[in-house]
């Protein structure tokens, strides 16, 4: 059987040859542990690059999107507030946590919230807030954030999450439409709102509503 370290080896390895280059995304990805998010019957799989089924009928993202959509909204110096919609096992929560000072994570699914509150729980992690409640609405106690990220495919942009970015924050989100999906990055700009076309990709429907 390899190592841990050798896998982790070959699994950052294989980000980068898919075009990762950000090294403190990277390097996230090496510090989380992706198998405490997953099932345990799946845990030889979670250094595929698959994406893989949390209950609920929803999944996962494979760790290639998780560092992509991260990637994106990277800015070196705007990293100081992130909205999470979707939290799911909490995986992409816990990279948001060791790259954003403050992370605000909502789930309309209470099964998985109160499942991924105890597991990211173990981690012991003091920037995090996790959320149930309905994605579409955002958090407009905090008012304004600097990144906003979506896991979920809305067949519009959400005009209430556009409303809580801060002056240059950016958004990244799969965007459904006409039976396909794309990822999008917004800017707010003093221009207004740029949008630009990142990739075609695959996620679950973004409902509205808690579960």
């Amino acid at each position: 059987m390899k190592s841990s370290k050798y896998l982790k080896s070959k699994f950052i390895n294989s980000l980068k040859d898919k075009g990762i280059k950000n090294e403190f995304v990277l390097d996230a990805l090496a510090t989380i542990p992706r198998e405490a998010f997953i099932e345990p019957a799946l845990r030889t799989r979670a250094y595929d690059q698959d994406a893989l089924p949390i209950g609920c009928s929803q999944t996962i993202s494979s760790p290639y999107i998780v560092a992509k959509m991260t990637e994106i909204i990277y800015e070196t110096d705007n990293m100081g507030s992130v909205l999470e919609i979707g939290t799911g096992c909490g995986y992409q929560t816990a990279i948001l946590s060791s790259l954003f000072d403050d992370v605000i994570s909502i789930e309309r699914i209470e099964t998985l919230h109160i499942r991924a509150k105890k597991t990211l729980s173990s981690f012991n992690l003091k920037n995090v807030t996790l959320i149930h409640g309905d994605g579409y609405e955002g958090y407009p106690q905090q008012s304004y954030f600097d990144a906003i990220i979506i896991t979920a495919a809305p067949d519009r942009i959400p005009d209430k999450l556009v409303a809580q970015l801060n002056q240059n924050g950016r958004m990244i989100l799969p965007l459904h439409h006409n039976g396909s999906q794309k990822l999008y990055r917004l800017k707010n700009t003093k221009n207004g709102i740029h949008k630009k076309d990142i990739d075609d990709v695959r996620f679950v429907p973004m409902l509205e509503g808690k579960a």
